[in-house]
């Protein structure tokens, strides 16, 4: 296994290879990255241009105006580096040799302003030739800076755009390999990488959804998510100023019930003050939170059960959060709107388990104060229990004793919001029960799934069907 290089050491690795030629144009705060190439020493053989179109109507004037007026955006950063990378060919391509790389790094950046206190990010991006003569390939980012001064997120920045220019050159081949090292000589908790995109000639076998899911997988982010049309979107754009609508669970497979109770939810939130079709969106959310602790987590299969829920009309957000109120901690970064959790009662149960809470300073209060913060509802649907068949609601569930006057408190102030209308028929269908019966091929597992649901799992022979 090789030693990790430091930051300089990748700068300079870098400025000593005389095929890798190219130019940096840095925007906002982002103003680091070409530094570490000139103080590593030998920058002469790399870099051909630095540049920073600091001020607005200069960078206009290069690279156009954006319409929406947003200059911290992917639009962007690819506008600086389709024009950055052409024009260095065309200028130096007939004076080297012919063996020589090129490439145009880019990021525009909102970091801690001098007054102000904001959400920081940024766009990076390098376009670069992976082989003499080919075609370029193009890696986009967007992060999120979390140190709290200027001076650290310019740091971290310019270590990131090292990382990223000497990851494209060194690791393009092993693209888990590349997004990794992103990360490295970065301290815990300075940059979460929450989307990333590779295209090209050498990332055509690439699945980007794929790479949004091992990003999650790997920590790099906490979530990941996915348009109804499959395509990998930025949350923070998404969900910005939405009323959210979100629905827990496996989902393997959806079954009836996961169909009703959605229908139920949407009717009843759609009621609440404020709450518009044009300004609400629904999400299914998959966690990864469970498997990481066990170590084992097969990233095709939670593609294939995205893919259903998109077919479905949900978007999709593939978490590692495993409390409920981490998930509201991480919707209300982009919304100061309406949340809503979609569950039933068996996952009642479990918010009243104070076990799941050990780790937790302030214990079941402390993540009720988290969960419950800005009105944040639960929507409960009622379950049949599956060794009686009696119905559980919201009234007739039974939670600790010493627990019971929390539980109405929350019941009688509305926070707690039982199901209505939903359809009883369907109430005793439970996915594991579903799971193990498609595994012995067509049954009456057929009729418990809506009926997309049953062609795209036995065309693609998902989840184990006919295995038995």
């Amino acid at each position: 296994m090789e030693d990790k290089l430091s930051t300089m050491q990748k700068a300079l690795a870098i400025n000593l290879d005389s095929n890798i030629y190219g130019t940096i144009a840095e925007i906002g705060a982002g103003q680091e990255v070409a530094r570490f190439f000139f103080q590593a020493g030998g920058a002469a053989g790399t870099i051909a241009k630095t540049m920073s179109a600091y001020d607005m109507i200069v960078s206009d004037s290069i690279y156009g105006e954006e319409s929406n007026g947003r200059y911290v955006s992917r639009s962007r950063v690819e506008k600086m580096l389709d024009r950055e990378y052409p024009l260095l060919v065309e200028r130096v391509a007939d004076n080297r040799q012919k063996t020589s790389q090129y490439f145009a790094f880019s990021n525009t950046v909102a970091a801690q302003g001098y007054k102000t206190k904001r959400e920081c990010h940024g766009w990076l991006g390098i376009k670069l030739q992976l082989y003499p003569g080919a075609e370029p390939s193009t890696i986009v980012l967007h992060v999120r800076m979390l140190d709290s001064e200027n001076r650290q997120q310019q740091e971290a920045l310019g270590i990131l755009g090292v990382n990223l220019i000497y990851g494209g050159v060194k690791h393009f081949q092993s693209p888990e390999v590349l997004l990794t090292s992103l990360v490295e000589n970065l301290g815990p908790q300075r940059i979460e990488i929450d989307y990333a995109n590779l295209s090209g000639p050498y990332f055509d076998d690439v699945d980007n959804r794929i790479i949004a899911l091992y990003m999650v997988k790997a920590g790099l982010t906490t979530g990941a998510m996915l348009s109804t049309t499959k395509d990998i979107i930025l949350p923070s754009e998404a969900l910005y100023k939405k009323n959210i609508l979100v629905a827990r669970g496996k989902f393997k497979p959806v079954t009836l019930v996961n169909e009703d109770m959605e229908n139920c939810a949407r009717e009843q939130f759609m009621k609440e003050k404020g709450v518009r079709e044009d300004n609400t969106i629904f999400l299914a959310e998959l966690s990864m939170a469970e498997m990481m602790t066990e170590g084992q987590i097969d990233l095709q299969d939670f593609l294939d059960r995205a893919d259903i829920l998109c077919d479905l009309g949900y978007n999709v957000i593939i978490s590692n959060y495993l409390r409920f109120f981490t998930l509201r901690a991480y919707l209300t970064r982009m919304t100061k709107k309406q949340i809503g959790i979609v569950l039933s009662v068996p996952n009642i149960i479990d918010i009243f388990n104070e076990d799941f809470y050990d780790g937790i300073e302030g214990g079941i209060l402390e993540s009720f104060g988290k969960l419950f913060a800005f009105g944040t509802k639960l929507y409960v649907y009622p379950r049949k229990c599956l060794e009686t068949g009696e119905l559980i609601t919201t009234k007739t569930l039974k939670v600790p004793v010493h627990l019971k006057n929390l539980y109405l408190y929350l019941l009688e102030n509305n926070l707690i919001v039982p199901l209505k209308n939903g359809n009883e028929d369907v109430m005793g269908i439970y996915s594991k029960n579903v799971l193990e019966s498609l595994q012995f091929g067509p049954g009456q597992w057929e009729t418990q799934v809506p009926e997309l649901v049953r062609d795209i799992i036995k065309q693609k022979r998902l989840f184990g069907y006919d295995s038995k």
